[in-house]
C-alpha cells in the first residue's frame, strides 16, 4: 500500500510539473508572440512616417489671378506700353513642417521678343505646414528694353501681349524645430494681356 500511495504521488506531482512546465510554455509563447507583433507595428509606424511625415518635399510657388490696373500702349513710332499689374501669389506647401523664404523677384519678359519688361518684389516670409500662403504684388511693366518693335507693333495692333515670367523662391522647411533641410520653389507662368478689355487671360503655370 505504502508503495502504491508513494508511486501515485510521484504520478501527481510529475503530471503538476507537466502541467505548471506546459502554462509556463504558453506564457512565454504568448510574451513571443505579443513582442514579435509591437515590433511589427513599430516597424510599420516608422516607415509610414518616414514616407510621409519626414519626406520634405520642394512647395510650389505660382500665379494665381493678376488684375491690371492702369494700361496704356499704342502702334506708334517706336510703338510702347506701360502696364501695371496687382498679382496674387501663392505659395503651397506639402510638407509637415513650415517653409521659410527669402525675398525674391517675379522678372517678367515679353514673349514675342523674349526681352525683359519689369520685376516684383516678393518679401520674405513662412508658409504653414501643409497650407497655401496667398500674397499680393504689384509691377510695373514697360517696353523700353523691347528692340523688335515691327513684332511689338503687330502685338498691339491684334489688341493681346504674350507675357512670360519667372522666379525661384529659395528657404527652408523645418519639422519638429530639429530638421531644417534647404528647399526652393520654381515659378514659370504664361499670360496674355487682352489690351481692348484690360484684363489678363489665359494663366498657366508650370
Amino acid at each position: 500500500m505504502a508503495e502504491q500511495s508513494y508511486q501515485q504521488r510521484k504520478t501527481e506531482m510529475e503530471s503538476a510539473a507537466e502541467v505548471s512546465n506546459e502554462l509556463e510554455r504558453r506564457k512565454r509563447m504568448k510574451l513571443l508572440v505579443y513582442a514579435l507583433a509591437f515590433a511589427i507595428f513599430q516597424t510599420i509606424v516608422i516607415l509610414v512616417f518616414s514616407l510621409t511625415v519626414m519626406r520634405i518635399k520642394n512647395p510650389k510657388f505660382r500665379i494665381l489671378s493678376v488684375t491690371v490696373e492702369d494700361l496704356k500702349a499704342a502702334a506708334t513710332n517706336p510703338p510702347y506700353f506701360n502696364i501695371k499689374l496687382n498679382a496674387q501669389v501663392a505659395v503651397k506647401n506639402t510638407n509637415f513642417g513650415h517653409f521659410k523664404f527669402q525675398n525674391t523677384t517675379i522678372s517678367f519678359d515679353y514673349g514675342g521678343a523674349g526681352a525683359g519688361v519689369g520685376d516684383a518684389f516678393v518679401g520674405k516670409g513662412r508658409s504653414k505646414a501643409r497650407s497655401t500662403k496667398k500674397m499680393n504684388v504689384t509691377v510695373e511693366l514697360n517696353s523700353n528694353n523691347i528692340m523688335n518693335n515691327s513684332s511689338l507693333r503687330t502685338d498691339i495692333e491684334s489688341g493681346f501681349l504674350a507675357l512670360t515670367c519667372h522666379s525661384k523662391l529659395s528657404g527652408k522647411v523645418q519639422l519638429m524645430k530639429l530638421i531644417k533641410k534647404k528647399k526652393s520653389a520654381e515659378m514659370r507662368c504664361a499670360m496674355v494681356v487682352n489690351l481692348v478689355t484690360k484684363a489678363v487671360q489665359d494663366i498657366k503655370c508650370q
